[in-house]
C-alpha cells in the first residue's frame, strides 16, 4: 500500500484526544539537512485548553511562545525544557482552541545510523527513541523548527495503512504533570501502544 502523508484536515479536528490516540501506528518522518529519519508513533500524549490545568499554566507562564498555540492545527509547536530537551507537540483544532498532541516515543525505522549519531551511541537499545527529549534528538528535531507545518518537507507524517485496534491501546495518565493538581495530573490522555518495548517507562 502506498504511503500518504497525513493532510492539515487530521490535526483540525476539534476531537485532540482523538488526533492523539489516531496518530498511534502513523510514522513521524524529518528531512534535515538532506538525511530523513522516521518511526512509527508508539505513544503520544494529549493536552487540552479546556479543562486540563496543565495546559492552562503552560499558556500563563509561557504566553508570548504558547502564541503558537493559537495557530490553525498542523503546526509543530516544539519548546525546550531543563534547558536540554526539545519536546515535539503539533498544535491541534484551530487558532481559537490552542489544544495539542505531544509525541512521546516512537520505533525507529529509517535513517537509523544518523539517529544513532545524533543521540551517539553506538547500537539501538530499549529506550532509544522513548521519552520526547530523546526522539527529537533522534529525528534532529529542534524548537528551531517551531511554526512549521508538519504536513510539509521538512517535518511530516504518513499513513502506512496500519490501524491500531482499540484493544492494543494503553490509555493512562500523562508524566510529570503532579504540579498541576490532581485532577490534571491523572487524565488518561497518555495513548501507548499495548507491549510495545519503544514506549517510555511506565508511571
Amino acid at each position: 500500500m502506498p504511503h500518504s502523508k497525513l493532510p492539515a484536515s487530521f490535526f483540525q479536528r476539534p476531537d485532540v484526544l482523538a488526533i492523539a490516540r489516531d496518530l498511534l501506528g502513523k510514522h513521524l518522518c524529518t528531512n534535515i539537512d538532506g538525511i530523513i529519519t522516521a518511526g512509527r508513533v508508539v505513544e503520544t500524549e494529549a493536552y487540552r485548553h479546556e479543562g486540563d490545568n496543565s495546559l492552562t499554566m503552560h499558556l500563563q507562564r509561557k504566553r508570548h511562545q504558547a502564541q503558537g498555540l493559537h495557530v490553525p492545527g498542523g503546526a509543530a509547536y516544539i519548546y525546550t525544557v531543563y534547558n536540554r530537551y526539545a519536546l515535539f507537540n503539533i498544535a491541534t483544532h484551530d487558532a481559537q482552541h490552542p489544544d495539542a498532541v505531544l509525541i512521546r516515543a516512537i520505533e525507529p525505522t529509517e535513517g537509523i545510523e544518523e539517529m544513532l549519531r545524533r543521540r551517539g551511541l553506538a547500537a539501538t537499545k530499549r529506550g532509544f527513541t522513548a521519552g520526547p527529549g530523546l526522539l527529537s534528538q533522534a529525528l534532529g528535531i529542534t524548537p528551531a523548527l517551531s511554526g512549521l507545518p508538519v504536513t510539509g518537507e521538512v517535518i511530516w507524517f504518513e499513513d502506512h495503512g496500519e490501524q491500531v485496534a482499540d484493544a492494543d491501546v494503553v490509555a493512562s495518565a500523562r508524566v510529570g504533570l503532579e504540579y498541576a493538581g490532581a485532577e490534571a495530573a491523572g487524565l488518561p490522555w497518555r495513548f501507548r501502544i499495548k507491549d510495545s518495548k519503544w514506549t517510555s517507562p511506565a508511571k
